[in-house]
């Protein structure tokens, strides 16, 4: 007589019923499978780190990509007053709501000194040289305004410039660009400047 086979239903319990298999913490396997976690674990942080900074960028060129003007360029004045009396001054409101939140004698909170720390490190780069993108010049301006403004890799083909509180009426091209329409022109500018401060 043919042995019986089992049946569909009895295989699947059998299925269900078989043990994880469960590895010795000090043995070699465990250790592999500690060291495959812990590397999942800090790949998921290097992306959420990358996917923050991207976002974080994307808002700061978002920020001049919205203030372009519907023709022409910005002159350095007004470039200033974007940074100085606008982005500088974007967490203001919400600050103020913080400290009129907090009772008195009450510390602050953890938001309240993060927004009072960032303010006062941007305000202190600003001071020594705050890198933007050059929206005084014409090139420039016309390649800046076909960004889709999601790809931050694209501001790299932009022209940057240093511009600081304590000397207004001049900057620094920081980065000349890596766009043809606009590497001749600042070809000429840093053989004329020689990385010099240059008058507006």
């Amino acid at each position: 007589m043919a042995p019986s086979q089992k049946t569909g239903k009895a295989a699947a319990a059998s299925k269900s019923t078989k043990k994880e298999k469960i590895f010795h913490p000090q043995s070699r396997k465990a250790d592999q499978l500690s060291r495959k976690a812990l590397r999942k674990e800090k790949l998921v942080s290097i992306a959420s780190s990358r996917n923050k900074k991207h976002d974080m960028l994307a808002d700061f060129y978002g920020f001049f990509y919205h203030s372009l003007p519907a023709e022409g360029t910005l002159t350095l004045e007004v470039l200033h007053h974007l940074v100085a009396d606008v982005w500088l001054k974007r967490h203001d409101n919400e600050l103020d709501n913080e400290r009129n939140a907090r009772r008195k004698g009450r510390p602050k909170s953890v938001k309240e000194s993060k927004l009072e720390e960032l303010k006062l490190r941007e305000s202190e780069m600003y001071r020594t040289g705050f890198e933007v993108i050059d929206l005084t010049h014409p090139e420039n301006v016309a390649l800046f305004r076909t960004w889709d403004q999601k790809e931050v890799s694209f501001i790299d083909l932009l022209r940057f410039i240093r511009i600081s509180s304590a000397s207004p009426t001049t900057f620094v091209v920081s980065r000349p660009g890596k766009h043809f329409s606009i590497s001749k022109d600042d070809a000429v500018v840093q053989d004329q400047s020689a990385d010099m401060m240059l008058d507006s």
